[in-house]
């Protein structure tokens, strides 16, 4: 259930993280509660993953299987 909340701020942030929620696809209302979700679940645990990288888990395609790395160590190391 969803429920208003009513913030003051300097309008020079204000407009800023306007701009920002409007460049990527969220509201400033989306925003604050992922903030709040943050640390709330920081202070509850450590093991626990932020909802912010819950929501970007899985954007980044894992197609790279470590060989450049493999391969610079050895080199490295020879």
């Amino acid at each position: 259930m969803n429920s208003k909340l009513t913030l003051s701020m300097d309008t020079a942030v204000i407009a800023s993280m306007k701009g920002y929620a409007s460049e990527n696809n969220y509201s400033i209302s989306q925003l604050v509660e992922n903030f709040f979700k943050s640390i709330l679940s920081s202070r509850n645990t450590t093991d626990k993953i932020s909802p912010l990288v819950q929501e970007l888990s899985g954007i980044i395609p894992s197609e790279d299987t470590g060989e450049d790395y493999i391969d610079y160590l050895e080199r490295k190391y020879e």
